[in-house]
């Protein structure tokens, strides 16, 4: 078993495809659901690599189907590329488990709010991992990259200094997300209403297809920081 450092486990996930890595401590998801933690998908998991692909700007501007079709190859690259990242590190000599870009179900995150999750949920791994925070409409936003990331990760018992978690303000004073959900899902600032946001969900002629994203084209900072469209 080779030394395995953060700098090399993240060159992995650069080579395979991702636009961003980051590195969270599996000690650190102690708020996560029971069920939903690191250990509990992959026993003595100390570290999560967490990997993340931009959406091109353009698919704000998308029709749904171009948009949904879109959004599912993003998911299936993400998912392909935890794939090569936990390769890699078995090849190492150390237990791995890719964590899929897709699936999951709502279920109550340990404080009181429903979220999402998968095996793990990414976002919140994602904010653990330094790469941005979770803002007011649910997503997980990053300086650089704005809302437009997709994530998955994976999961290894190789003891990885992790980052540091972001320390930035996004939503102070605004609450355009908020005006713009046309369902109502984000009046509420202490849970998501997933029911709510799920009708706009729909099957069209056996096609799913994501039919609002305004949570996400709201936002002043969907692109990131540096590139505000709004004051």
């Amino acid at each position: 078993m080779i030394g395995l450092s953060s700098n090399t486990v993240k060159e992995y996930g650069l080579d395979a495809g991702a636009g961003v890595v980051g590195i969270a401590a599996s000690k650190d998801f102690g708020l996560a659901p029971e069920g939903f933690k690191p250990t509990d998908v992959l026993e003595g998991c100390r570290s999560v690599i967490v990997l993340g692909i931009p959406f091109p700007k353009e698919a704000l501007s998308m029709e749904p189907l171009e948009y949904t079709t879109l959004r599912n190859a993003m998911l299936t690259k993400m998912t392909d590329v935890a794939k090569v990242v936990a390769k890699r590190i078995k090849a190492d000599g150390y237990s791995s488990k890719a964590i899929s870009a897709s699936g999951g179900k709502s279920v109550d995150n340990g404080a009181g709010r429903k979220e999402q999750f998968g095996h793990i949920s990414l976002k919140h791994a994602a904010e653990l991992s330094g790469i941005g925070v979770i803002t007011r409409n649910h997503l997980l936003t990053s300086p650089e990259f704005g809302n437009l990331l997709w994530f998955s990760a994976v999961l290894t018992d190789a003891e990885l200094i992790p980052d540091e978690k972001a320390e930035i303000q996004f939503c102070a004073g605004c609450n355009k997300c908020v005006e713009a959900c046309p369902s109502g899902a984000l009046d509420d600032p202490a849970a998501f209403a997933r029911k709510k946001c799920d009708k706009f969900f729909v099957i069209e002629n056996r096609k799913f297809l994501i039919k609002c994203f305004m949570c996400r084209t709201a936002c002043p900072y969907r692109f990131g920081k540096a590139e505000t469209s709004d004051p």
